[in-house]
């Protein structure tokens, strides 16, 4: 008897760690890019004799990325709807001249200032929208061409040359820190507070959506994996708001990129937009026979990434607190390989927010542990660009397996 509840239970463990396996080579995009990223930390932080996860260090960091974060998010919407924009970086230089001239020269307020150029970056991101989803023209070449429009528009606007300083007050966009309001010497209390809720909050969600799941049916998700990625995620997060607390705390444009990830988030995986959005990009003809409104859901999608590209210009130009008319350069490119690198497929309908930004971060990382150990510019743009084929490889061959 007790023989066969021992082979019972070795064959039970088969087919668990047989499940184990399937579920891991099923979601290897997924948990790749997010052990890519903790590989990637850990290198450079013993490479740079523990200069990378330095608190001042880690705050540069999230400054230096945020503008590519916040347009990544936009831009993995635009993608998993299978299309691509190029024009966001020039629409980042445009929106901070547009500041400039509007602060700085004409004396309006920055809030009503900054209100009017997210209007601004919507409007110019609808407007290439509009080409797009009603007219069916390559988005590939409307935005090829606004890129090339609004860098001779910045151009224009600012008479080739810089423009600032901003007032202080707009550049707390940017350069600004969460108060604390504890009033705790030499740690700011309420930043690490802040970070620890936000730990626990997607904690909480991640065993909530595991509880619904368990209720309607097993989870596919291996509970060991489960538990392992939950505990990592809330220990990364924590460690990290510990380390920044003891600095000046958390930036305000931390807490601007938590909020855009919590919703966009939502957005993408809880409404039946996002849904609608994977449908499109899985297939068009099919989400259009099933009653999709494909145009509009296009048309939307752009707008939402003028406006994110404008508030990314803001960041920016509060960062540097002037505008210049080569703010942008480049920048659709990183935006891009963040999408791509974190799981996005080319083809449309993959792809997720988190990954989007696990992917910014990766880029961010690699840019500014290199620069540290001294690596020149030009062997970081070849080793970025072999990151970058590697995972448009990764995933085509991932796809044929399929």
């Amino acid at each position: 008897m007790s023989e066969i509840t021992e082979t019972s239970a070795g064959a039970q463990a088969g087919q668990q760690a047989g499940a184990s396996w399937r579920f891991l080579k099923n979601h290897l995009r997924e948990y790749g890019i997010l052990f890519a990223l903790i590989a990637i930390m850990a290198f450079f932080q013993i490479a740079t004799g523990g200069i990378l996860l330095k608190p001042i260090n880690l705050t540069n960091l999230v400054l230096q990325n945020s503008y590519i974060v916040i347009m990544a998010i936009g831009m993995l919407l635009v993608i998993v709807a299978g299309h691509i924009d190029l024009s966001v970086g020039s629409v980042l230089g445009f929106i901070g001249a547009l500041a400039a001239v509007m602060i700085v020269n004409w004396g309006m307020p920055y809030l009503l200032a900054g209100a009017l150029c997210l209007v601004a970056g919507a409007l110019i991101g609808a407007a290439q929208g509009f080409w797009i989803a009603y007219f069916r023209i390559p988005s590939f070449i409307v935005t090829l061409a606004g890129m090339l429009v609004f860098k001779g528009l910045t151009l224009w606007l600012l008479a080739g040359q810089s423009v600032g300083p901003f007032p202080p007050q707009f550049q707390l966009i940017s350069s600004g820190f969460v108060p604390d309001f504890l009033n705790m010497a030499g740690f700011n209390l309420f930043s690490f507070l802040i970070a620890f809720a936000v730990a626990a909050g997607l904690s909480w969600m991640a065993i909530r959506n595991r509880a619904a799941q368990a209720r309607t049916g097993t989870p596919e998700e291996p509970f060991a994996f489960f538990i392992f990625k939950t505990l990592l995620i809330f220990g990364g997060i924590t460690y990290l708001g510990f380390l920044m607390a003891g600095f000046r705390g958390l930036p305000n444009v931390f807490i601007v990129m938590a909020l855009l990830i919590a919703v966009y988030s939502f957005v993408t995986n809880r409404t039946t937009t996002g849904r609608r959005l994977y449908a499109i990009g899985g297939n068009e003809k099919a989400a259009m026979l099933s009653g999709i409104n494909s145009k509009r859901l296009t048309f939307l999608t752009f707008a939402n990434m003028g406006m994110l590209a404008a508030l990314a210009g803001l960041v920016f130009a509060a960062r540097l607190n002037t505008a210049t008319p080569k703010a942008g350069a480049a920048f659709e490119l990183d935006v891009i390989a963040a999408v791509f690198i974190g799981g996005a497929s080319m083809a449309g309908g993959v792809g997720t927010v988190v990954g989007a930004v696990i992917g910014a971060f990766i880029m961010g990382v690699m840019n500014n542990g290199m620069s540290i150990l001294g690596i020149g510019i030009d062997y970081q743009q070849v080793i970025k660009g072999l990151v970058l084929l590697a995972a448009v490889i990764f995933d085509v061959m991932n796809k044929k397996k399929g």
